[in-house]
């Protein structure tokens, strides 16, 4: 990336979006950041890039307008975005929809309104204003976590074979685009992700399980677009298993971003939870 030319960052939750601004600014690279209102964290973006602008989920024409103000042409986006509130009660009254966003919705042609089709519509209205969206982790490959066992226990034999089991349906799931995460014991399905997101996921297996211990394995999409979307854990998901009684996290290697890596290791050490990258 050019040092001099600005980059533009939508902002969702969580750290990821953080992490990408603390290593533009290393970098020496301007950011203009769009913080997702209810989601992104101001107090800890705005210090970190040379721009801040609030948006409404629903409002595509904000970022647009403040990214060519400030001379951006290639952007990125970060952070979990928490689409349920698409689909609640009196959705357009809450989102409160702009007149881009309304036609992108209503008027574009697609097969479905799965995530990456949705999301792949929104990328090209940004391309038809000379905005091109590149993935986070050009900026950041360090994040995506390297093949190996990274925490002192592993898996036992019985959780090999659910782990085994499980990425066979979590690729199935992904390849339908419906979620990435699948939760399995003694080689059963507990609970599958959805639009709910991995947490969820995993606190309703935890809620069916009864905290006895079960595997969480999630990937990415066979098809996976690493503009966006791209899988995630962290210390949040460590403490959630640990609530539900989650025994084992395998995830995927070169694909799955692996936040704080040092303290997502040193926790899960500290339950006894297994994490394995394959």
């Amino acid at each position: 990336m050019d040092s001099k030319e600005p980059i533009g960052l939508i902002a969702g939750w969580g750290r990821f979006p953080i992490l990408i601004a603390e290593k533009a600014k290393k970098l020496g690279i301007p950011v203009i950041c769009v913080g997702i209102r209810g989601m992104a964290e101001k107090e800890h973006l705005a210090p970190l890039v040379d721009q801040f602008h609030w948006t409404r989920l629903a409002a595509t024409n904000r970022p647009i307008r403040c990214f060519k103000k400030a001379g951006v042409r290639r952007w990125t986006m970060a952070g979990k975005v928490f689409k349920v509130s698409m689909y609640s009660p009196f959705r357009w009254l809450t989102l409160l929809p702009d007149l881009r966003t309304i036609r992108v919705w209503f008027f574009h042609k697609r097969r479905d309104n799965s995530d990456d089709t949705l999301m792949h519509a929104f990328i090209n209205e940004y391309a038809r204003e000379g905005l091109i969206c590149t993935s986070a982790l050009e900026l950041c490959p360090e994040l995506l976590v390297n093949t190996g066992l990274l925490t002192k226990r592993k898996p036992s034999s019985a959780e090999e074979r659910d782990i085994a089991y499980g990425w066979e349906l979590a690729k199935e799931m992904g390849r339908l685009d419906v979620g990435q995460s699948v939760m399995v014991r003694e080689r059963a399905v507990l609970a599958v992700e959805a639009i709910e997101g991995t947490d969820r996921a995993i606190q309703r297996a935890g809620e069916l399980c009864r905290g006895s211990g079960f595997v969480v394995v999630k990937v990415a999409k066979p098809q996976q677009d690493m503009r966006f979307d791209v899988p995630a854990v962290g210390t949040a998901t460590i403490e959630t298993m640990k609530k539900a009684g989650a025994k084992v996290l395998a995830i995927e290697a070169g694909k799955t971003i692996l936040l704080d890596e040092a303290a997502t290791v040193e926790l899960a050490n500290r339950y006894g939870i297994a994490i394995t990258a394959l």
